[in-house]
């Protein structure tokens, strides 16, 4: 009995007591410890430095593919409101949670099969559903059977277009002209091409909604009012 009584107690003893091959986690207080950071700096050749520049990197990569593109103006088809060698921010979310493109938007798309191999940016005169007519008996686009006045954004000297055209807008594709129209290849070039010069909305990449440079023509892109009164047509978004 006296034996089992003093296993019992050993027993009891090295179940209370800490063993000196377990590390204590608790730590006094105001111990720093190594933060996520430190240690991935330590593995990193030249240290926090290069870590904190190679994170930058990556977040910028990150936001240019998910949120904002920077985008270089290539030609004089935008003017006056874009020249060349702008640079504009492209919001890429701007249509990314059930919005469409809206007629006076200005857009960047990928014309792969429509327009050419390359990006372009043009602004959007008709949307899914929408009769886009050149022109009036006063020289202006009519979009589902209103006249538009562009006289706010067109290049000075340019007429609405030089070529005549009476063109029904599919579902799911858009309208798009230059706004020198006299010096822009847009939807008005490619009405017998394969897709009748009509931009698929899975092409568009964004909005171009900011100038960043030069700084002197930092400037936000607005919506001009001048489509503010066309109607809706069927399957169209006004």
């Amino acid at each position: 009995m006296e034996t089992e009584a003093q296993q019992t107690e050993r027993d009891r003893a090295s179940h209370s007591e800490p063993s000196e091959e377990t590390p204590d986690i608790t730590e006094p207080e105001g111990r720093s410890r190594f933060s996520l950071t430190g240690r991935l700096a330590v593995w990193v050749p030249g240290g926090r430095i290069t870590l904190g520049a190679l994170l930058c990197v990556a977040f910028l990569l990150v936001f240019s593919t998910f949120v904002m593109q920077p985008f270089q103006i290539p030609s004089t088809s935008m003017q006056p409101a874009l020249r060349i060698g702008d640079r504009v921010l492209v919001n890429k979310l701007a249509y990314r949670f059930g919005s469409e493109p809206r007629r006076g938007d200005v857009v960047v798309f990928d014309g792969t099969g429509y327009f050419g191999d390359a990006d372009y940016i043009k602004r959007v005169v008709g949307v899914g559903g929408d009769r886009v007519v050149c022109c009036d008996r006063q020289g202006r686009i009519e979009v589902n059977g209103r006249s538009v006045d562009e006289t706010s954004f067109l290049y000075a000297g340019d007429g609405p277009s030089q070529v005549p055209f009476d063109v029904a807008v599919p579902g799911g594709t858009l309208f798009v002209l230059g706004d020198h129209r006299a010096d822009s290849r847009d939807s008005r070039d490619h009405l017998g091409s394969p897709g009748g010069g009509m931009i698929p909305l899975g092409s568009v990449i964004g909005r171009a909604d900011w100038i960043a440079w030069p700084l002197g023509h930092w400037t936000h892109l607005e919506r001009p009012n001048a489509y503010a009164r066309v109607p809706a047509a069927d399957g169209a978004h006004g």
